[in-house]
């Protein structure tokens, strides 16, 4: 094997194999085939990423399907927000099908199989069947309708269509072996009856095609050549060929290729939980403020946080493609953020917890304008007027009285540079009646001033402060989140739920005070917050409130906090 080949996943090989095998290459199409019953989330990326990154390397079609087969669950809404997360991440499908488009051939291919004795219509209740169907251990028993005669399955199955009969009361079940080791063989159900509108059909139909029976034969109508999906459809396989070969036998001239199933690595992801039914859980009980909160997993609720496609595309790449499941830490999916972000966000001034700063010797009616670079990691970014004056704010923190030398920012007697500005040295501090610093006196030296290239402000200072001034401060809400779990598998916990690891500090939200040239920022614009993060423009915000949403700090505080 060359070289190139060794460096192939074991999906890009199976695909290699299949094309010196004969396979044309124009045969080759693949799918992301979510079912709208929810938001997608970090963990679906690893499919999208998977299938449209094929696409995209052998220049074949990838069709978007939606697995439409529960009405009771799927919504219009999911469906559009996941068109708006695929196309979001940058991938463009060829085909947008639905598995409630193949309705009608589902059906008369299940007709079909009834009348060559391969399915047969059950009416025992969910919990019969559920006994009968044996353990991994012990083979299953036989229904008491299993022998029921072709011309009564096809008269049951078609009054089931029509609307005769209440649900519960009967299903369809495929007819294979009550006795396989594979306890998805024993009879599987292919139609339920279920009396719910259908977001794209409405009220045409009252029984709904399962799962595994859908799934498969849209492939094959779709003629997909590799079905990948995630290691727990891996048993389902058996299943996926059956239905498939009993139904090729006679729909192969028109349908000619036959799909392959593969399965990879789910992707899961530390501090978080990846279950569409838990993350609705949050949503529904209020935990969260709705599938986009910035502190949810979800692909909407990371591009509102301030991720970037490119970040999360690059995240897919690194974590590969495997046949083990493992569990990826959160720190690399931030490391992405930062790295992305650190070469296309422009850098900016604002001050989360202020406390004011004057210049005592600075004239009280002087303003200048000082220029600012803004991203040094990007000499097309250019420069902006960051205005200045006697009165600024900056952090609190940043300030104290009395410290060892290992503090290097501002204190009493001692000397800092202020961004972009000038030197200032720390004179007196004015204090409330509870002690708390409320004003801190300073003296500024004028022949200190940032790229004004005289030799004094060439002098080595090893504290640089950022900073806002106060007569042109521009308020702001700043949204600081941390994990929304304490626990680093939430979900593992056989003896606790996995609400039990909420962390009730998730949210913080902060009065700030930013440059004014954020006043014209838009929703979605990102920004590192010079010394303290990188921040974007919440879709709360409006012209007359700015909201930003914290995306992630500047380093992983979070491995010093354990």
């Amino acid at each position: 094997m060359s070289e190139e080949k060794k460096s192939l996943n074991f999906i890009e090989q199976i695909i290699e194999e299949d094309l010196a095998n004969g396979m044309p290459k124009e045969n080759l199409r693949f799918r992301f085939p979510p079912e709208p019953n929810g938001y997608l989330h970090i963990g679906h990326t690893k499919a999208i990423g998977i299938s449209f990154g094929l696409g995209e390397q052998y220049n074949a079609p990838v069709n978007l399907r939606f697995d439409d087969t529960n009405p009771a669950k799927e919504e219009q809404e999911y469906v559009d927000a996941i068109k708006k997360d695929v196309a979001w991440l940058g991938y463009q499908w060829e085909n947008e099908c639905y598995s409630s488009d193949y309705f009608q051939q589902l059906y008369d291919w299940a007709v079909q199989l009834i009348k060559e004795g391969k399915a047969y219509v059950d009416s025992q209740t969910s919990e019969e069947m559920r006994e009968q169907k044996g353990t991994p251990t012990q083979a299953g028993t036989n229904s008491p309708y299993r022998d029921r005669s072709v011309e009564e399955n096809l008269d049951l199955f078609r009054r089931m269509k029509e609307g005769e009969f209440e649900e519960g009361t009967h299903v369809l079940r495929a007819k294979i072996d009550m006795a396989s080791p594979n306890m998805l063989m024993r009879d599987p159900l292919m139609y339920r009856i279920l009396k719910k509108e259908h977001h794209r059909t409405g009220n045409d139909w009252v029984i709904y095609p399962m799962y595994d029976w859908t799934h498969g034969e849209s492939d094959y109508l779709e003629q997909i050549s590799h079905s990948l999906c995630s290691l727990e459809f891996k048993p389902h396989r058996e299943l996926y060929n059956w239905f498939r070969d009993n139904v090729y036998e006679y729909s192969k001239e028109a349908y000619p290729l036959v799909p392959k199933q593969r399965e990879f690595s789910r992707l899961n992801l530390s501090y978080t939980v990846m279950s569409k039914r838990k993350l609705m859980k949050l949503v529904e009980e209020g935990i969260v403020s709705g599938w986009d909160d910035p502190r949810m997993p979800t692909i909407s609720g990371l591009r509102r946080r301030g991720y970037t496609p490119a970040a999360i595309r690059s995240f897919v790449e690194t974590v590969g493609v495997s046949k083990r499941e493992n569990v990826i830490d959160v720190a690399l999916l931030e490391f992405k953020i930062r790295e992305d972000l650190n070469k296309t966000a422009n850098r900016v001034m604002g001050v989360l917890d202020p406390v004011k700063v004057v210049i005592t010797n600075y004239p009280e009616d002087k303003e200048e304008i000082l220029i600012a670079e803004n991203n040094p990691e990007d000499e097309n970014a250019g420069s902006r007027e960051v205005p200045f004056s006697r009165e600024i704010y900056i952090e609190r923190e940043d300030f104290r009285e009395e410290a060892n030398k290992k503090f290097f920012r501002l204190k009493l007697g001692k000397e800092v540079r202020l961004k972009n500005a000038y030197f200032i040295t720390a004179n007196s501090c004015i204090k409330d009646e509870e002690g708390n610093i409320t004003e801190i006196h300073c003296t500024y030296d004028p022949l200190t001033k940032s790229g004004s290239g005289t030799e004094e402000s060439k002098r080595k200072v090893k504290g640089t402060l950022h900073w806002v001034s106060v007569k042109h401060a521009v308020k702001a809400e700043v949204r600081a989140y941390d994990r929304l779990f304490l626990d680093e598998a939430p979900d593992a916990h056989k003896d606790k739920d996995f609400m039990e690891f909420i962390n009730p500090n998730s949210l913080e939200t902060i009065n700030a005070f930013v440059e004014p040239s954020l006043q014209t920022a838009k929703i979605g614009d990102r920004f590192q917050f010079q010394r303290l993060g990188y921040f974007n423009v919440d879709d709360d915000s409006t012209s007359e409130k700015l909201v930003f949403n914290k995306t992630v700090g500047l380093r992983d505080n979070w491995a010093k906090k354990k």
